[in-house]
């Protein structure tokens, strides 16, 4: 059996926009991840920028960052065996369009960008974002 981890999910602004949050959020529960905390928000581009510190001097980083900004979000902690694996299994490729039907962007993205979601990709990442968005709120 898998080591029981914590990880960070955001399911952003187009799903939430399109009533898609209680749909994503029985895939984890169904999947047996416990949710361990929820918030819904909307955050500023200062807060963006937190996030996606790896990426704020990419070229394509302020098209996200105006479309992580443009409404409320849902950031949640959940846990299970191998969940940090589990969850980017479950969500699928990251482009939305080429992502499989089946997983949770081949069924709810718009596009590359309005993919419904996101999840840490690893162990550290999950603590940052964690630590981030619920320990210093």
């Amino acid at each position: 059996m898998s080591e029981v981890q914590r990880t960070f999910v955001l399911i952003k602004p187009d799903a939430v926009r399109r009533g898609l949050v209680g749909a994503i959020l029985a895939r984890y529960e169904n999947k047996g991840l416990a949710i361990e905390a929820l918030q819904l928000r909307t955050i500023d581009g200062e807060f963006a920028d937190r996030h996606y510190a790896e990426h704020v001097d990419a070229s394509w980083y302020p098209p996200l960052r105006g479309y992580i900004t443009s409404g409320p979000l849902v950031a949640l902690v959940l846990s299970g065996p191998g969940a940090v694996e589990a969850v980017r299994t479950m969500h699928g490729a990251t482009d939305g369009i080429t992502a499989a039907p089946g997983s949770v962007r081949g069924d709810y993205a718009l596009s590359n960008r309005e993919n419904a979601v996101h999840a840490s990709d690893s162990v550290a990442s999950a603590e940052r974002e964690i630590g981030l968005w619920f320990d210093a709120s």
